[in-house]
């Protein structure tokens, strides 16, 4: 719950590849339309085609236990956003619409009590104001474990703030949208016509057509060679060297594309799923076009629902995430903002 400060969400911060594109066509008037191609690119989606791949991973070095077991999935193609969600594109939503989010609104003890633990205390009236989760570097840690040393609940924090009172949009029209919730970007899509994507759509859309590879570009380590996406350099949290070009958010597109076109795929925000998020979710994970789990289990915190975020963020490093990792999830209350989680759309054909 947004409301419950930084505790709610540390655990959730802790955090055969075979091309097979559909033949398919429409018909209008008795024309044959020509069938999009892999990488093909309109209105700011690029195609990404059908497709069988081995889900998940359970590589030694890497993975952690709910990125396994791998199992083999069948994807049938969609369009998906080339680049996440922006500022602009938002904003043009809300004027639209007149939509409030869920961080500029207060927030009820009903629904707080729900998703705590009996016998929870009620917390103080700051907990109920309207506001989202910023980071902030400390000047030190003591230690990993403990996310309130860089998490901090600001009220006030929004999409129109991400940082919290006093900061704004100025400028940043072509960066990602954050500080929405995973209700946020629900409410986008059902405007834009679009949907959220499934965890297995994103995975394989985030392969680009390669074989197994462990990022979007391939297999070498993110901190080798040339820049490839936009994360933390230096010591996490406390110092970030900014190699990148970009100490926060980056604008969209900043990087080089996948294999499908697709910008961001690893970096910069966090981007939501549609899946409900369970530890154990692949163990009995569907083969065909699978829609995720019925419902949430995070033992961690069993009374909390949780959605599937994807691609890592600014935020992620070899040394503490390494969530822009394909196979990488994360797990998020769906009414939670955060300042390095956005959302990017696909449609079906």
């Amino acid at each position: 719950m947004k409301a419950l400060l930084v505790t709610l969400v540390a655990n959730t911060l802790l955090a055969a590849c075979t091309e097979a594109p559909r033949d398919t066509a429409s018909q209008s008037s008795g024309v044959v339309a020509e069938a999009p191609s892999a990488g093909d690119v309109r209105d700011g989606m690029a195609w990404v085609p059908s497709g069988t791949y081995l889900m998940g991973s359970e590589d030694a070095t890497w993975a952690r236990p709910d990125e396994g077991p791998a199992h083999i999935v069948d994807v049938d193609g969609f369009w998906m956003d080339v680049t996440e969600v922006t500022v602009a594109q938002f904003a043009e939503f809300v004027e639209a619409t007149g939509y409030l989010t869920t961080a500029e609104r207060p927030t009820r003890w009903e629904d707080l009590a729900a998703q705590l633990p009996p016998g929870t205390p009620k917390p103080g009236p700051e907990a109920f104001e309207p506001g989202a989760l910023v980071f902030t570097a400390p000047s030190g840690t003591n230690g990993l474990s403990d996310v309130g040393q860089w998490w901090n609940w600001t009220p006030g924090a929004s999409w129109r703030a991400p940082e919290g009172p006093g900061s704004s949009l100025d400028g940043r029209d072509d960066e990602p949208v954050v500080q929405v919730s995973w209700d946020d970007a629900i409410a986008y899509c059902e405007w834009a016509g679009k949907r959220l994507p499934t965890e297995a759509e994103w995975e394989w859309a985030a392969r680009g057509g390669l074989d197994a590879p462990t990022y979007p570009w391939g297999n070498e380590r993110i901190d080798t060679g040339d820049v490839k996406a936009n994360s933390w350099q230096g010591r996490f949290p406390v110092r970030n060297d900014a190699r990148d070009g970009f100490p926060g958010v980056a604008p969209v597109a900043s990087f080089a594309p996948n294999g499908y076109g697709l910008h961001d795929m690893a970096g910069n925000v966090w981007e939501w799923c549609a899946d409900f998020y369970r530890h154990d979710a692949y163990a009995t994970a569907a083969r065909d076009n699978p829609q995720g789990p019925a419902t949430s289990l995070d033992p961690a915190e069993p009374h909390i629902p949780k959605r599937v975020q994807r691609g890592g963020s600014f935020l992620c490093h070899d040394g503490y995430c390494s969530g822009y990792r394909v196979t990488a999830r994360m797990k998020t209350s769906p009414d939670t903002g955060l300042s390095h989680a956005g959302f990017r759309c696909v449609r079906d054909e």
